[in-house]
């Protein structure tokens, strides 16, 4: 059994509670910007100062309202600065936050609402207060709903003004690290989610580690001779763990933040809001990758925009061996004014690392953004874990890893190859759910993840793909799927792929197309851009085979895919098929294209 560990070298707070860096900053950094606020016509900054007066405003309101410590508040928002306000100021009240995707349906959002007790629920806009509507009857316990939209803030801030200060602060220093900070439902690819129970005090333990271990990221950032203040802003749902542990990390380490709710204007926020860092999942890489190198081809600039990735990718592998060619360098210093230059600006011209977590990234995607200039720092952790166990740093990374676990954390490989962690972010277990918290974490404090992977000798831990999903065909082959979809989903055509073969004599995969790059790619061939059309094409099928050829270098003969079939299907987070962390759900694809599969064993 191998395993590893970092030393905690830092302090972890033994007291307190989430809501004191707000009062610190507040008050001994009261005009730092804390946040910039997207209004008409640009950003408008908000003071450490202004963001403690709004939260208190609020928070008072809650208490006035007979919101109890401990109570379960739900909120259901897109990304937006008032979702961090309340937030902060559900804490400063002594409650609790329990967060809902603003996508989920009724069904789940009655569910959640129900297991958690909630007693109030804010929600975003007319369309959440709807879904509610349909059976508040059936929860005796909820006594509010307000709306942001419906001025729920001004409402609970007038409801608040006889509460004093006193009164707050009592309640605001209520909670201690051991205390319930949020009850976070895993989006889960089957099953009913459940809640996972994480304290003030898993919080804590994360962003102390995390700020010192990533402390480029939090620090002042040099981009073309200029130094800019470290800032972010958050495109990804508030509801999940990665970007909360995001938001409440620039908060303690008073790093400016802002908020983009419609991905659609996500190029227009970057480039006035200029982002130091970011965080994403895997598919955005990969789309603004796809989407860059379609224009490129559109444009006639195809061939050169290939040159420029590949010189990208040879000059980032480079600084890993230590050996970079003279050609490499002195291209890559022309690729650099001519197109890296440009994919930089894209994301605002001052962004110098990005945060991916999530899925596997690719070792070429990996490479190709460090190459560009945007080092990519992919990491690994889950709902239970507060986010990441591990990472990769700028001074310690190791491209198609998912770094070293973080101070004060210890990775074991079991006899199965199941990842198992052990640190202060695992979380206390799941709400109401002992049977299921017995099931992935044992009496030493061991978290299983349900993740195969592997360490090197350095420590470096590599995902391999999930527990539950290895397929094992009929001649008795154990076959990781992640790895072969991975790589063709990587491909600018392809949008989503599932590799099958389970209790089969050979591995296959479905394989959908992206709506974004194939009407550009029928356009340059001369070929109807309707799906259907396409999907018995000969060209087409030609370049899906390319991107299976290349997955298949990556396994062995027997875990290769030997057949593919195209399909017009739409696999999306509102049809069922994506988590809202744009994870597949294998199982509900498997149900609804049981046919397709059956189909490609037939022949």
């Amino acid at each position: 059994m191998r395993e590893y560990s970092t030393a905690l070298q830092v302090d972890v707070p033994s007291t307190g509670n989430l809501t004191d860096d707000v009062v610190t900053n507040g008050t001994e950094h009261a005009d730092s910007v804390a946040f910039s606020r997207h209004v008409a016509g640009g950003w408008t900054d908000v003071t450490a100062a202004e963001f403690l007066a709004d939260v208190r405003g609020v928070a008072k309101g809650l208490v006035a309202a007979g919101i109890e410590p401990g109570d379960r508040i739900a909120l259901i928002s897109r990304t937006r600065y008032e979702w961090t306000l309340l937030d902060y100021a559900i804490w400063f009240a002594g409650a609790v936050t329990v967060p809902v995707y603003e996508t989920s349906s009724a069904d789940q959002v009655e569910w959640i609402l129900t297991d958690s007790g909630a007693r109030a629920v804010f929600t975003e806009s007319q369309e959440h207060n709807a879904r509610v509507k349909q059976f508040r009857h059936a929860l005796p316990e909820l006594h509010h709903v307000w709306s942001i939209e419906g001025n729920g803030v001004g409402i609970l801030r007038t409801l608040g003004e006889d509460v004093t200060d006193e009164e707050l602060e009592a309640r605001r220093t209520h909670a201690t690290p051991e205390d319930l900070a949020t009850l976070i439902y895993t989006s889960g690819t089957t099953g009913r989610p459940k809640g996972c129970m994480l304290t003030h005090g898993n919080f804590m333990f994360e962003l102390t580690v995390a700020i010192e271990d990533l402390e480029a990221l939090f620090a002042p950032a040099s981009q073309d001779g200029e130094a800019a203040p470290a800032s972010t802003l958050l495109f990804l749902p508030l509801a999940h763990v990665f970007a909360r542990i995001i938001q409440v990390g620039c908060v303690k380490a008073r790093v400016r933040m802002g908020h983009s709710a419609d991905i659609k204007n996500l190029l227009d926020d970057f480039a006035g809001f200029q982002p130091t860092f970011i965080l994403a999942v895997p598919r955005v890489f990969e789309k603004v990758f796809n989407t860059a190198s379609q224009r490129a081809v559109a444009d006639g600039r195809g061939k050169v925009f290939g040159r420029a990735a590949d010189v990208a990718i040879a000059w980032s592998r480079g600084l890993e061996t230590g050996r970079t060619s003279l050609a490499v360098r002195a291209q890559h210093r022309v690729f650099d004014r001519l197109v890296y230059a440009k994919l930089r600006a894209a994301l605002g011209g001052r962004c110098a690392y990005a945060v991916s977590g999530g899925a596997p990234l690719g070792e070429r995607l990996g490479h190709f953004y460090r190459g560009i200039g945007v080092n990519v720092l992919e990491g690994y952790g889950l709902t239970e874990t507060t986010a990441a166990l591990t990472a990769n740093l700028p001074e310690a990374q190791k491209v198609g890893t998912v770094g070293r676990p973080l101070q004060g954390t210890s990775v074991r490989v079991a006899d199965d190859g199941e990842l198992l962690f052990r640190g202060g972010q695992v979380f206390v277990g799941y709400w109401h759910n002992d049977d299921a918290t017995a099931q992935v974490k044992d009496a030493n404090g061991w978290f299983h993840t349900g993740d195969v992977g592997e360490i090197d000798d350095e420590g470096f831990v590599r995902i391999t793909g999930r527990k539950k999903e290895i397929l094992v065909t009929a001649g008795g082959k154990n076959v990781a799927p992640a790895v072969l979809e991975d790589r063709i989903r990587a491909h600018h055509l392809v949008d989503q792929c599932v590799v099958v073969g389970d209790g089969q004599p050979f591995i296959a995969a479905l394989v959908t197309l992206d709506p974004e790059t194939l009407p550009m790619w029928a356009e340059q061939h001369g070929k109807s851009s309707d799906v259907t059309a396409l999907l018995e094409d000969p060209d087409l099928l030609a370049e899906i085979q390319a991107a299976v050829d290349s997955a298949n270098k990556a396994v062995s003969k027997a875990e290769s895919i030997r057949r593919f079939a195209v399909i017009p299907a739409s696999w999306t987070e509102e049809g069922g098929q994506l988590t809202p962390s744009l994870k597949l759900k294998r199982g509900v694809v498997m149900r609804e294209h049981r046919d397709d599969v059956d189909a490609l064993y037939v022949r």
